[in-house]
């Protein structure tokens, strides 16, 4: 028996039995399997591979945000370590250092 098939027993003995809190829950669950399946299948999810697939694409997105966050740290470290380049330029300008090379 399919979810479907469940679906219309579980509305039949609720509409006999006047809608008791135990069926009314299991129609609520029928219903919710029903609807993910649906949204699965939507999505493309459906199929035996999908778990690996998506796995995969984990795999990915987390790789994408580990390269991210090291371009991110690279960046930030050259650009202080050229801020203290023009730092010590400046400071060796200023002290003269300079006008000893000419």
């Amino acid at each position: 028996m399919n979810n479907d098939e469940m679906l219309a027993r579980l509305l039949a003995q609720a509409q006999k039995e006047q809608g008791d809190m135990v069926t009314l829950r299991a129609i609520v669950e029928e219903s919710s399997d029903i609807g993910a399946e649906r949204v699965l299948k939507k999505l493309g999810l459906s199929e035996e591979n999908a778990k690996e697939d998506l796995a995969e694409l984990r795999e990915l997105l987390q790789a994408w945000r580990d390269a991210k966050s090291s371009a991110t740290k690279a960046i930030i470290t050259w650009s202080v370590r050229a801020l203290l380049a023009l730092l010590l330029l400046g400071i060796a300008v200023r002290l003269g250092f300079g006008a000893s090379l000419s």
